[in-house]
């Protein structure tokens, strides 16, 4: 589909985007371009004022048949799926990769973004569904690419805080070893694990180097499931290096996981850090071909 094809299947392209590190611009260009070669659709800015914001904004954008762009890394745009899931219309949803890692986009990149929005050739992809605790405590959200437990919510606090590049990112992760402290999982069927890291993936890619999967496809109804036993910290070395250079290899593939922890342990859904607290339930679904998206 080329030409006006963005306008049969969205009424309107809203550009959801954190106003700094040169992205207000990027979401300036992308405008300019998308206004003279659809002419038919409102491109509107949509800047936002503080952490979760995009998801306000997308929940209000997300009624009707809206294109919602977000100008972000995989945290922002974490934000603005759950907010177009949360309106409960017939949002389409796209990212235009402006953070560090960009995880999301460069597993899922078929064309750039001005063109896939002008062609407005929709698939769905699906996403998973985290669910923690019960009752009054129970929360929800949905992630894009990946869900970590452990390891990879301390990698994302040291590459966060510290200086970009793959050198100085690799270093970080490094000093985030020597403060992991294991994760112990009891199974629904009683089964008892201690790992120093669980990756819950619907992307072959995370943490811009590390290679999970030989599979990981998006549209598949499952998820891959990536579990690091606890080791002495040489081993998670020797893990990270593989990673970053030959992959993982073949990993496990689910439509669903279930567990709950014996103590607090951190976790990383999409680039953002939350924790899940001790004695908690922690359930991960596929929900098959949820998100419609382009590019």
């Amino acid at each position: 589909m080329t030409g006006t094809g963005g306008a049969a299947r969205f009424d309107r392209v809203v550009l959801i985007y954190n106003p700094t590190q040169g992205r207000d611009r990027l979401a300036e260009e992308l405008r300019a371009e998308l206004s003279a070669r659809l002419p038919g659709i409102p491109v509107t800015l949509q800047p936002t004022a503080f952490p979760g914001h995009g998801r306000e904004v997308a929940r209000s954008a997300g009624s009707g048949r809206p294109l919602l762009v977000s100008i972000s890394g995989d945290g922002g745009y974490n934000d603005v799926v759950n907010g177009a899931l949360d309106a409960g219309g017939e949002a389409v949803c796209a990212v235009m990769g402006a953070g560090n890692a960009n995880d999301h986009r460069r597993s899922t990149r078929t064309l750039p973004i001005a063109e896939a929005i002008v062609r407005g050739e929709v698939r769905r992809i699906d996403l998973l569904s985290l669910t923690v605790g019960e009752g009054a405590d129970r929360w929800s959200r949905y992630a894009h690419s990946y869900i970590g437990f452990g390891l990879t919510a301390l990698m994302a606090i040291g590459i966060e805080k510290g200086i970009k590049g793959r050198f100085t990112e690799l270093m970080s992760v490094a000093r985030a070893v020597r403060g992991l402290t294991p994760v112990e999982l009891i199974r629904p069927d009683g089964a008892q694990a201690v790992l120093d890291s669980l990756i819950l993936a619907n992307i072959p890619r995370i943490a811009k180097y590390g290679r999970l999967s030989e599979a990981g496809y998006p549209d598949d109804g499952f998820f891959e499931v990536v579990m690091l036993p606890h080791a002495r910290r040489w081993r998670i070395g020797l893990m990270a290096l593989r990673a970053a250079t030959v992959g993982l290899g073949v990993q496990e593939s689910v439509r669903r996981y279930e567990f709950t922890s014996t103590g607090t342990v951190p976790l990383q859904i999409d680039g953002e850090v939350m924790e899940a607290g001790a004695g908690m339930p922690v359930l991960v679904e596929s929900r098959h071909r949820a998100l419609a998206t382009l590019g």
